[in-house]
């Protein structure tokens, strides 16, 4: 299922929110600029998190942040900035500017250590900001779980637009990560790469359990 909009109007400008979804498209526009793949390939292995290195000798802390503002390509941007549009400005409403800021960055180390955890000797960087962007669709579950998703639904195949419960487009979202988490415990972790789900998983978990902490409103359920 592919979200369009959900239900809910932003009350204020999600300054925030914006503000991330600037960053990631002026770095990922930096990264395009680098020209050559090789270059490119440098610059993820120097910026992304690469979980080996993490849990070596001196390892490289900034990457836990750095990495979340990385993309492979012009798919892995939209698709992660569209959900990041479209959950995140309730979600800056209930818990304010810096509450978002911290929750979010909060979210996104949580998404890492999920991945370095079930891959510990993975090689690959790891780039993107989806574990982040999954910690808010779990915080948006617990703070708007009436509210309604527009949604492109495939239905045989065409796509349908179709309005979703969140309280049922999130879970599915969440159960399809899990599902492609536990198929992806086959690979070697050493050469795993691909789609981090388990990043997935950890960050909505933690959005799930972390937003009472930032919530700053009652909850507005749509």
């Amino acid at each position: 299922m592919i979200p369009l909009r959900d239900s809910i109007p932003g009350r204020r400008t999600p300054v925030t929110m914006l503000t991330l979804l600037g960053t990631n498209l002026f770095v990922f526009l930096y990264t395009v600029g680098l020209g050559s793949p090789w270059e490119i390939q440098a610059f993820f292995e120097t910026y992304g998190l690469v979980p080996a290195r993490i849990l070596g000798p001196d390892p490289p802390y900034y990457t836990l942040f750095t990495s979340m503002f990385l993309h492979g390509g012009w798919l892995h941007l939209v698709g992660n900035m569209l959900y990041l549009w479209i959950f995140g400005n309730n979600v800056e409403d209930a818990t304010g500017h810096l509450g978002f800021l911290v929750f979010y960055v909060l979210c996104g180390l949580a998404a890492a250590f999920a991945q370095i955890l079930i891959q510990p000797a993975s090689q690959v960087p790891m780039v993107g900001a989806s574990g982040a962007i999954a910690g808010v669709l779990g915080g948006y579950l617990v703070l708007y779980p009436r509210a309604r998703i527009l949604a492109l639904v495939p239905l045989g195949l065409f796509l349908h637009l179709m309005e979703v419960p969140a309280v049922l487009f999130l879970p599915m979202w969440f159960l399809l990560q899990l599902v492609y988490g536990i198929a992806s415990l086959g690979v070697r972790s050493e050469f795993g790469g691909g789609v981090a789900f388990w990043a997935h998983i950890g960050g909505f978990v933690a959005g799930l359990v972390c937003i009472r902490m930032f919530a700053r409103r009652p909850r507005r359920s749509g």
